[in-house]
């Protein structure tokens, strides 16, 4: 199979890429997939589920991640190349458990490279990505995307302690792990090439920050909606909301519009067991000193308080409290991950100069806290796929 040469230009001059497939061709496919897709949902995925991947096929969106990370695309042989990248070869991803989508959004981004793709997920996770892989096949016409899909994509399901786990190891060019601290440990002590390559996406928590001039219903709304799609269980999902400056009357009274935003926002049967987690959840803040409101049928939790309350847990538990901006970087846990915002001046120097010397690993709209990229906990994992030849 001869090699595609795709110029791009960017801020170190124009650098090569070589791909078994054109990336035009693979993006055509999944733009192809993505009308076919509006028409009906796949079995084990929910409407918003669905409805994000959707929103992420978007054929600019995929070219983006080429741009980000190359530059703009270059027609024409002419410019000097200062660089060529290619594929690193096989690439094997370890899914998590508790987020499922994880699995389709990352072959999606994995699939643009060309290369063959083994996923493995947990015993106890939904096969999303093996779901999504076989309504591709079935939907997609003869074309690049639908045969590199067939051949070069498998997704698997096996324990922690199966044969499998050190095959893949030993065969990948590249291990991408997402899960516990543990797990990545255990991972990448396999034995692997030396010259392969490893990304590990651990255990990390998330909160909101606002400030008085962001408490629009909108805004809560997108709030409870990003919040409610995982719930603490989501590594982007914030377990706490932080009013900046917020008294302790702001405080109540944000809690308090949150929880009515959340009952008309996350309308529907609640299950047994987030209703008896919530029950307990309620008991154990209470214990501790918060304030608590129950939402809904036991569907959701909202606790507030001051800062220095010991911590509870509830899979649909939202804690909610003021600080200063000082404060709120201060108390941020030592795994943070994302802070998603609503302020009126993200980009305020004081802010900027904090978040510099904080571990925050994404800063971002709070309506954008799920959206995965292809840079994630601060590692370009994507362009890290490939391996470059110095030709400048």
């Amino acid at each position: 199979m001869s090699e595609a040469l795709h110029r791009f230009a960017g801020p170190g001059g124009v650098v090569a890429v070589a791909l078994p497939v054109p990336y035009g061709d693979l993006i055509e496919g999944w733009g192809e997939l993505r009308r076919r897709m509006l028409r009906d949902v796949a079995p084990g995925f929910s409407r918003d589920e669905w409805a994000y991947l959707a929103t992420f096929l978007d054929p600019s969106s995929l070219r983006g991640h080429f741009a980000r990370n190359f530059g703009e695309s270059v027609e024409g042989d002419g410019a000097a190349v200062s660089a060529l990248y290619r594929p690193r070869g096989e690439i094997a991803v370890w899914l998590p458990n508790n987020v499922s989508l994880l699995g389709p959004l990352t072959l999606v981004l994995l699939s643009l490279t060309g290369q063959p793709v083994r996923l493995k997920r947990g015993s106890s996770a939904e096969d999303l990505a093996g779901a999504f892989v076989r309504y591709a096949i079935d939907k997609l016409d003869d074309g690049p995307l639908r045969r590199l899909l067939e051949s070069r994509v498998t997704a698997e399901t096996f324990g922690r302690d199966d044969p499998r786990n050190a095959e893949l190891a030993a065969s990948a060019a590249v291990r991408i792990v997402f899960g516990s601290d543990a797990a990545a440990r255990a991972v990448h002590a396999l034995p692997h090439p030396l010259d392969s390559v490893g990304f590990s996406f651990t255990d990390r928590r998330s909160e909101a920050w606002l400030d008085r001039d962001s408490l629009d219903d909108d805004t809560l709304a997108d709030l409870v909606r990003v919040f409610t799609i995982y719930g603490q269980a989501g590594c982007t999902s914030p377990r706490r909301v932080v009013l900046l400056d917020g008294s302790e009357g702001e405080v109540a009274a944000l809690a308090g519009r949150l929880a009515e935003v959340w009952a008309r926002v996350a309308q529907g049967r609640v299950p047994m067991n987030i209703a008896s987690d919530t029950v307990k959840a309620d008991q154990w803040a209470r214990a501790l000193g918060w304030q608590t409101r129950v939402v809904g049928e036991n569907g959701g939790l909202l606790a507030w308080g001051s800062a220095g309350l010991g911590e509870f847990e509830g899979h649909m538990a939202l804690s909610v409290q003021g600080a200063t901006v000082a404060q709120a970087f201060e108390q941020l846990p030592a795994n943070i991950q994302t802070v998603g915002h609503a302020l009126s001046s993200p980009d305020d120097p004081d802010l900027l100069r904090r978040l510099a010397r904080s571990k925050v690993l994404r800063f971002v709209p709070l309506a954008t806290m799920h959206h995965f990229d292809s840079t994630w906990d601060g590692q370009a994992f994507w362009k890290g796929c490939f391996e470059v030849t110095e030709t400048g």
